[in-house]
């Protein structure tokens, strides 16, 4: 059970590597949780690179903590870690996507 839990959380964290990757190089906007069915009205209000850098940088960020998962089977304090880096993480992408990425009136074209 433990070499299983280290191969799953490791597909999990290749996925979300190579999905950052492709948000980061510009190929992955359709991966961008909301904005792919935004209306167009509601995609201009938001700066698509630096979405795209929060997003990305996001996701590369929350591959570390994921890693720690399986290892707290053997130490119990990397679980708390990890969901504390979670939970911050998380956090400060919200407050990155709807104050860094939003375009400031007159300012971003």
């Amino acid at each position: 059970m433990f070499l299983a839990n280290y191969i799953i959380v490791g597909i999990v964290i290749f996925v979300l590597f190579t999905f950052s990757i492709l948000i980061l190089c510009g190929k992955g906007d359709s991966l961008i949780s909301g904005y792919n069915t935004a209306s167009e009205e509601e995609k201009s209000e938001y700066d698509i690179k630096r979405l795209r850098k929060v997003t990305g940088y996001g996701q590369l960020a929350i591959c570390l903590p994921t890693g720690l998962i399986p290892a707290a089977e053997a130490f119990p304090v990397l679980f708390w870690i990890s969901l504390v880096l979670l939970i911050a993480i998380t956090v400060v992408i919200v407050i990155m996507t709807n104050t860094y990425a939003k375009k400031v009136r007159g300012k971003n074209k």
